[in-house]
């Protein structure tokens, strides 16, 4: 478990390494203009969203660590062309393969974690994930923006070159990793993937849970950089700087609050989480709209935006023991991979669309884009109390059902719901 976690914080400074830099990079130091530099991020995001339905049957056909280490291994020859691309063609190509390597990479370690945990310490080990992947984003960031400069190509080569190298580290790593026996699916006929999907869709508690998961990532995280950034700069007056605070805002409430609320969110039902963590960003939503729609003065409009990004934070960081978890728990045993699989497509899907719909509207139309996410907000909320309904006890509560288990076996617990 040590050796994955330490594979999510190498996977995630790789991404957060290089990819705040890829416009700029293809725009203006390879001089390919920005049309090229719009496509290359295009394709990034549609890799993913093009091998994510086939990395779940592999996972589970073949078990997550070999499609782990293929993934790798495509992601550093994706980096490594991409830092000595100097055609449209080459980097469109390189992108690709940076872009497909680096997205089945998330459900591979996520069924790792399933497969290595237990139904009593997955949220621990998903919290742990989170906290890990986000600090590896933000020091992969800092140290990335330290080191590129748009006068010398030579600069951005070096910082292809060194994600590519911690791919092929993590390769190393990750090799020596001894999985536990799981089941594996490798009788199954080639042909049986529609089975796997349609099994898939007939879950109807999984079902919802993407639903709402899309709603959660197309309200928050596809909003991050695009829609609430444009509407903060253009209904609020904030400065570049100062969004770099609030963004910073937001790491910083996710590492200190992360472990902070685990023993609180871990021994409560998932779905209510999910449904206070719609609660919060409601009135996250509100604080922005005080922001660039109040009548206050510019700190006091400086300090509701910065609190905005740091209340997402705090819902972030309830998340992450809650929905990762649900969906291994949803899953039946031996196939963790495609419902992962399916969930981080889903996950992409948000991230596509978030900023194509909120970056014009927060752009423009600042009351409406306001009141829309308002709305997706309580969307949150409702969805999770929905689910709740088709869950059972032991998938929205495991806490309460291992604390029975203690019971029955003669040891002392606390008390737990009539239910459990």
């Amino acid at each position: 478990m040590r050796r994955i976690h330490a594979g999510n914080a190498l996977s995630s400074f790789g991404l957060g390494f290089t990819v705040p830099y890829l416009y700029v990079y293809v725009a203006q130091v390879r001089d390919l203009g920005s049309m090229t530099a719009g496509l290359v991020l295009a394709v990034f995001a549609a890799a993913a969203l093009i091998v994510l339905p086939f990395a779940g049957r592999a996972i589970v056909r073949r078990g997550p660590l070999p499609v782990l280490l293929a993934a790798l291994v495509t992601a550093s020859l994706g980096a490594l062309s991409l830092g000595l691309a100097g055609s449209a063609g080459t980097v469109l190509l390189s992108a690709g393969a940076l872009g497909a390597g680096q997205a089945v990479m998330q459900p591979a370690l996520a069924t790792m974690i399933v497969d290595c945990s237990t139904t009593e310490t997955r949220s621990r080990a998903f919290a742990m994930q989170f906290f890990l992947q986000n600090l590896g984003l933000g020091v992969g960031g800092l140290i990335g923006g330290h080191l590129v400069d748009t006068s010398r190509v030579s600069s951005f080569t070096l910082l292809f070159m060194i994600q590519a190298a911690v791919f092929l580290l993590l390769i190393v790593m990750m090799a020596t990793v001894r999985m536990p026996a799981a089941p594996r699916f490798t009788d199954t006929p080639t042909g049986s993937s529609k089975g796997g999907w349609k099994q898939l869709l007939g879950n109807r508690a999984m079902v919802q849970l993407c639903v709402l998961g899309f709603v959660l990532f197309f309200a928050c995280y596809g909003q991050f950089e695009s829609g609430l950034s444009a509407y903060g700069i253009e209904a609020a007056g904030i400065s570049a700087s100062t969004l770099g605070t609030a963004l910073a805002a937001n790491t910083l409430m996710i590492v200190v609050a992360q472990f902070a609320v685990l023993k609180f969110v871990e021994r409560r039902r998932r779905t209510r989480v999910i449904a206070a963590v719609g609660l919060i960003w409601t009135v996250a939503w509100f604080a922005a709209g005080f922001a660039g729609l109040g009548h206050g003065s510019q700190e006091m409009a400086t300090a509701a935006f910065v609190s905005t990004y740091a209340l997402f934070g705090l819902g972030e960081a309830m998340l992450s023991p809650t929905v990762a978890p649900l969906v291994a728990d949803l899953a039946p045993e031996g196939v963790a991979g495609q419902y992962n699989s399916a969930f981080a497509l889903v996950k992409q899907l948000a991230m596509a669309v978030g900023p194509a719909i909120g970056g014009p509207l927060g752009a423009s139309l600042h009351a409406p884009y306001i009141l829309t996410f308002l709305l997706f907000s309580l969307a949150i909320s409702v969805l999770a109390l929905r689910l709740g309904r088709r869950l059972t006890v032991a998938q929205d509560q495991p806490w309460a059902v291992a604390q029975s288990r203690v019971v029955a076996r003669g040891g002392v617990a606390e008390p737990v719901a009539a239910e459990a």
